[in-house]
């Protein structure tokens, strides 16, 4: 076994995923001797289980108002001096076949592998060293840098750069590392919680709703009110236990416990004026006009919940009803009891108060040669790419100034 003590690193990288990856590249590549911490024995394992196995590696459209934080303007810096094209043409550089799929978002035709594959190589160029898998003790700051107490000895760190991500998807190998370093040098943490996730329901209340798992449409689904509304337009996937899906996904990064989303099941029509104006027009009954619509299964599950008989007439029905009828499936609110946890959530909301961080370097304010990237720090995106854009822009902002401190 290697035992380190006494060996000099310009910069240390705990963390060997997007963000770690990237920032030891470049720091590398800036002729400073780097290496890559990491308690996992794979390189990247988030990168590797993305986008379906394909990686959604960055977003073509993404800007500050993608990502969520209580620090909002925090973002701006890194991602305007790293930006999806940036990105792509490293991609292009290591001819990695691509496509966009939707909105935006960029995938590999391949496999994920291949951009761990270019990282690697990158960190390769830079003469990146590797310590995989090693558990980290205890870091300490000294007079003159940091000393990372590693299980294979004690390393010297001019600069130790924090990016080992948060909560989700523990299975991989998720951790609290990063929120442990932050309150060991005093940092302030807004509240981990799941992003990107399922959403549940109580179970007895979601028990009308379990025969439609399976069933997905495009919705509007939108949550908060006034300056705090967000809506998006996705696809909704009915689940057993709730609801998923991009639509979900996306919302469930604003959504708070104890508030109620709505869903507009068909957010191209008006649902209680067709249903009105159909009164005089046709000898449909409602679920048969409905279903014109939307899925049978999915009909006529919601007419049962909502109180309504599918086998009656739209020109017997009062056009009171007919106006509750299309409010239920315009904006039908429901009231989630939770999410399905990291377990299941793609990024982890929160983190590292942004506060505590320059925005041009990442750096922490009070303790020079300290940095936070990705997604330990409070800065969240949307589904879609944005999270590894993120990851991107971090990473390159803290290994070129990690390199300029040396």
């Amino acid at each position: 076994m290697l035992v380190e003590n006494g060996l000099q690193y310009d910069v240390v990288v705990i963390g060997a995923g997007a963000a770690g990856m990237m920032c030891a590249a470049v720091a590398g590549q800036a002729g400073k001797r780097v290496l890559v911490i990491d308690h996992a024995s794979k390189l990247a394992e988030k990168i590797r289980i993305s986008g379906g196995g394909r990686c959604n590696f960055t977003n073509l459209h993404a800007t500050p108002s993608n990502f969520l934080s209580e620090n909002p303007h925090f973002c701006k810096s890194a991602l305007s001096r790293y930006t999806p094209q940036d990105f792509l043409s490293l991609v292009k550089r290591y001819k990695i076949a691509f496509h966009e799929k939707h909105k935006g978002q960029l995938f590999c035709d391949d496999s994920a592998e291949d951009i761990i594959r270019m990282l690697k190589a990158e960190c390769d160029v830079g003469k990146v060293e590797w310590r995989m898998p090693c558990s980290i003790r205890e870091l300490t700051k000294t007079e003159h840098g940091f000393l990372v107490h590693t299980e294979r000895g004690v390393v010297n760190a001019a600069n130790v750069v924090i990016a080992t991500g948060g909560l989700s998807i523990p299975k991989i190998g998720a951790t609290d590392f990063s929120y442990r370093i932050a309150k060991q040098f005093n940092l302030k943490i807004v509240e981990p919680r799941p992003a990107l996730v399922p959403l549940t329901f109580d179970a007895t209340n979601w028990e009308p709703f379990v025969p439609m798992a399976g069933i997905s449409l495009e919705v509007d689904v939108e949550t908060g009110v006034k300056k705090s509304k967000m809506v998006f337009r996705e696809d909704l996937l009915f689940t057993h236990r709730g609801l998923s899906g991009p639509a979900i996904l996306q919302i469930s990064s604003y959504w708070q416990p104890g508030q109620t989303i709505r869903v507009n099941l068909l957010p191209e029509l008006d649902v209680a004026e067709e249903l009105i104006s159909a009164k005089s027009t046709t000898k449909k009954n409602l679920a048969n006009f409905l279903a014109s619509y939307l899925p049978a299964r999915l009909v006529d599950g919601l007419l049962a919940a909502h109180g309504f008989d599918g086998n009656l007439k739209i020109a017997d029905t009062q056009d009171k009803r007919l106006r509750l009828l299309g409010e239920k499936m315009n904006r039908w609110e429901l009231l989630p009891n939770g999410s399905e946890g990291y377990r299941k959530a793609e990024v982890t909301r929160g983190g590292v108060d942004t506060r505590e961080l320059s925005q041009q370097s990442m750096m922490v304010n009070n303790v020079p040669g300290l940095y936070f990237i990705g997604e330990a720090v409070d800065v969240t995106g949307w589904l879609g790419g944005f999270n590894f854009q993120w990851a991107w822009a971090s990473g390159v902002a803290a290994g070129k100034a990690a390199s300029a401190r040396v």
